[in-house]
């Protein structure tokens, strides 16, 4: 299998040994799953079928972000508790992503039972000299870690103007540099407060992944990923905190999906041009909804319009007329091994059934279910 690596920037061998241990970022849970969130989870239930296909177990975490400021923001704005909203909208999380066929979790930690392992790790960082006090917070220094940029490759400037869009707060007067990342900081009088050697507070939002991916997977991870927006600031500060605590590498293969948008802006709940999964469910089969993700490669992200699903729900009728049968698997499998190649995938199967030959094991293998 070959899959292209962000931090090497190049379609690279994917060789994990028989256990392969992933880490894909969950969501915040404030709001409804939108057809971004499922791009992102159905390709890597994609890549875990393919891997156990060739044999492999897959070991895939899977974190829920129920302490971070747009959560609280909407909880206020609701007049409920944060952990009630975030425990509603979990549940529909839930439902969407076991409806569209996702394999189970290995793992779905939430980072407000994640705690102590917190706390633990900001103390390995401090003691390590990567990590500093000043305003009641505590802060990574980027200047102690030397690759920081490495996975995203982008400049500083970028990298400034990133961590300023998406709540890095580069003009906070207690950072050393606007780079530096919060990882303990005071908690607002309505946000939840923990104990702590450097105050009460609550944790920023970098370092429940790095703590819970050590929990959950050990020290180096073979693949992590999510979507193109993680990876600056959020993917690049884990890895740097990650191995500044412990010395070691913190993840061999960088794997991010591409954005899904509406009218040409990225889908996303700031926003608000969603195209939520429990309202497709409502008119489609879960099956079509797959495909029409599917019929494109994770990379490019697509925009998302009103031709997909009719197209996708014809695609699943084709496909059930063609019957049981094992026809195209092998052009599947070699399709997923191109870098998780689903269109090519996808058209395999539409040669296949075209001719009359049955498709039920290739489209299992991508988590559609034809009988």
């Amino acid at each position: 299998m070959r899959l292209f690596c962000t931090s090497r920037r190049e379609v690279m061998p994917f060789e994990p040994g028989p256990t392969v241990t992933m880490y894909t970022c969950g969501i915040t849970p404030y709001d409804s799953a939108h057809m971004g969130h499922a791009a992102v989870y159905v390709t890597f239930d994609v890549l875990q079928r393919r891997l156990r296909d060739l044999g492999h177990r897959t070991l895939c975490v899977r974190n829920v972000t129920d302490i971070d400021d747009p959560l609280f923001a909407k909880a206020r704005q609701l007049g409920v508790h944060y952990l009630d909203l975030a425990a509603e909208e979990l549940a529909r999380f839930d439902a969407c992503m076991a409806a569209l066929g996702l394999l189970p979790s290995f793992s779905e930690p939430r980072a407000t039972g994640a705690i102590p392992d917190i706390l633990g790790f900001i103390g390995m960082v401090l003691d390590r000299g990567h990590a500093y006090e000043a305003g009641g917070s505590v802060y990574f220094s980027v200047a102690s870690f030397p690759p920081f940029g490495e996975v995203s490759g982008y400049g500083r400037d970028h990298m400034l103007a990133l961590a300023a869009e998406r709540g890095g707060r580069t003009d906070d007067p207690a950072k050393r540099d606007p780079l530096d990342f919060v990882l303990w900081q005071p908690s607002a009088e309505d946000e939840p407060t923990w104990q702590s050697l450097w105050g009460p507070g609550r944790p920023g939002w970098h370092v429940e992944c790095s703590a819970l991916a050590l929990r959950e997977l050990g020290t180096t991870i073979d693949l992590h990923g999510g979507g193109t927006d993680l990876i600056f600031p959020h993917h690049e500060c884990e890895r740097a905190q990650s191995e500044a605590a412990t010395g070691e590498a913190f993840v061999r293969h960088w794997m991010h999906v591409g954005m899904v948008s509406l009218g040409g802006e990225k889908m996303s709940k700031s926003l608000g041009n969603l195209v939520f999964v429990s309202d497709l469910l409502k008119e489609w089969e879960p099956d079509a909804v797959r495909l029409a993700i599917l019929a494109h490669h994770y990379r490019g992200g697509f925009d998302w319009d009103d031709d997909l699903m009719p197209a996708a729900a014809e695609r699943l009728d084709r496909w059930r007329a063609a019957g049981p049968g094992d026809a195209a698997l092998d052009g599947v499998r070699a399709a997923l091994d191109d870098d998780l190649d689903t269109p090519a995938a996808l058209a395999a199967i539409d040669h296949a059934a075209a001719s009359g030959a049955g498709v039920f094991e290739p489209a299992a293998l991508l988590g559609v279910g034809l009988s």
